[in-house]
């Protein structure tokens, strides 16, 4: 997908998976960053895997998996990846990850009026050494890519706050609802007993430019490119996180994202 980027010595590359060894990659670097660092629970492996450091689940088996390498590093190149769920291939078996956490009908019923296909975006993770403009750009051109051979409409995905403490956060939470929801044709809402409300705090109750500021890093990204945010919030406890749904229509963030890959190229 990509040819090799120099950068401090780096040889970066961005790809998609090409077979079982390949998703086995981004499955270790997923558990370093989910289970090690971050503290999700549970095994993160799968019953055959020899030395159950690998972040699994079904829908693996379902998704491409993007992957950034250094080609430089040796013993794991994989440094970043992203897991892409097109719709077609959702709704011919389980359906969407987010569909756990969200309900979807509102975008589902939007996406098919227009008559355009959805993209589910997940597992984001970097490698704490590589979480520099030039991965994350190719990561991003590695999506952009993907949305153009594949004519996607709308891209969406749970964005994660760290912890599960909705106070910690009080003030971002309510900067996303305040600011930055969704038209109520596309806002996905959280779901079931983990559920919580977006916003506890009024206008003016907190510091936007100072909230702004705390916000998780992937999430400060989609807003940037014209991300808007769902209704609710949902308490992730087997990942350690407090996860808000984010969705991007494409045709609105095509030219920010152009200009991002020319960077990135």
């Amino acid at each position: 997908m990509s040819e090799p980027v120099g950068a401090g010595g780096r040889k970066l590359a961005v790809r998609l998976a090409a077979g079982q060894e390949d998703i086995a990659a981004a499955q270790r670097l997923r558990y370093d960053i989910f289970f090690s660092d971050m503290g999700a629970r549970g095994t993160g492996a799968g019953v055959d895997d020899p030395d159950r450091r690998r972040d699994i689940d079904p829908y693996d088996e379902l998704c491409d998996h993007l992957l950034v390498e250094d080609h430089g590093r040796q013993g794991r190149p994989v440094v970043g990846t992203y897991r892409l769920l097109r719709q077609r291939v959702a709704e011919a078996h389980a359906g969407f990850y987010s569909a756990h956490e969200f309900d979807l009908s509102k975008v589902l019923a939007h996406a098919s009026r227009e008559g355009v296909e959805l993209l589910e975006l997940g597992r984001s993770c970097v490698d704490p050494d590589y979480r520099d403009a030039g991965t994350i750009q190719l990561l991003w051109r590695g999506i952009a890519d993907y949305l153009q051979r594949h004519r996607i409409g709308y891209m969406f995905g749970c964005g994660s706050f760290p912890g599960t403490d909705p106070a910690e956060h009080a003030e971002g939470l309510s900067l996303l609802a305040h600011d930055h929801l969704a038209p109520a044709e596309l806002r996905a809402r959280a779901i079931g007993d983990a559920a919580i409300p977006l916003a506890t705090l009024p206008i003016g109750g907190y510091d936007p430019r100072l909230a702004l500021r705390r916000l998780p890093p992937l999430i400060k990204a989609y807003l940037r490119v014209g991300a808007e945010l769902g209704d609710g919030a949902y308490i992730d406890k087997a990942f350690n996180t407090i996860d808000v749904f984010v969705m991007m229509p494409v045709a609105r963030i095509s030219a920010r994202y152009a200009q991002r890959f020319e960077v990135a190229a």
